[in-house]
């Protein structure tokens, strides 16, 4: 069975790329997503996706193989390679031919492991969106020549697209985080305000009075003011807070 046009595999690729707002989104399954469909649809034999941790590090993330995948947690190792250069510099890295005396000088181990491989040059092309890089895609060819720009710019924007789905899906997190957080202490008000009702009609005082007296127990015992008032609710209280004579 034949594949489907290039055209349409490139529609896919796209809509692949953008479609994160799932449940399960797993980062690193969408990034081998998007290696996978770089050397689909680009006239490269490999590509390799490193991101940048908030503390600056770089981790390896996804590659189209095992032995690109080995090549660029060998440069992690190294502190060299074009994904590395991309990620700091937030720059492309323009093709670099791999079996030359300046790809070696500035890359002296991973270069000649690439040329091992069978790989004959590199483009690394940023994860950014304004400012903000997030990581870097390597496209690697095994056939004499550079990228040519049209595939170069393809490659950009395979990568955009995924930065995007990456920082959208993030943002996604981050507020459903927020809005847990914001449920949370809504459902901790509740608990308190009803603990404050039950303990002053047990204690005979004013609900100003309990609510200092819930505090007061939490703090000495220094438990949680919503663990103490759901222990007054739920009958399971020390009997100093439900005694008014104490």
């Amino acid at each position: 069975m034949s594949s489907p046009p290039r055209e349409e595999r490139l529609s896919a690729a796209f809509v692949d790329l953008a479609d994160t707002l799932v449940r399960d989104f797993d980062v690193i399954g969408f990034l081998h997503t998007l290696a996978e469909h770089c050397v689909d649809l680009l006239d490269v034999s490999a590509a390799g996706v490193l991101l940048s941790t908030p503390d600056g590090q770089v981790v390896d993330a996804a590659a189209s193989d095992e032995q690109t995948r080995v090549l660029e947690m060998n440069g992690i190792e190294w502190d060299e390679g074009p994904c590395r250069d991309c990620v700091l510099g937030g720059l492309q890295v323009p093709d670099v031919p791999l079996d030359t005396d300046k790809a070696r000088e500035r890359w002296p181990r991973f270069a000649p492991c690439a040329v091992e491989l069978g790989l004959t040059s590199v483009v690394a092309a940023p994860l950014r969106m304004h400012d903000q890089v997030i990581g870097a895609l390597n496209l690697f060819r095994d056939e004499p020549g550079p990228l040519e720009a049209p595939q170069l710019r393809l490659g950009q924007a395979l990568a955009d697209t995924a930065t995007i789905g990456v920082l959208q899906q993030r943002a996604v997190s981050q507020q459903m985080i927020v809005t847990a957080q914001l449920q949370s202490a809504l459902d901790s008000r509740i608990v308190i305000e009803q603990a404050k009702g039950y303990l002053a009609h047990r204690r005979r005082t004013g609900v100003e009075e309990a609510f200092t007296v819930l505090r007061q127990y939490a703090r000495s015992h220094n438990a949680r003011l919503t663990d103490v008032a759901r222990q007054v609710l739920e009958g399971t209280a020390d009997p100093v807070l439900l005694d008014p004579g104490r």
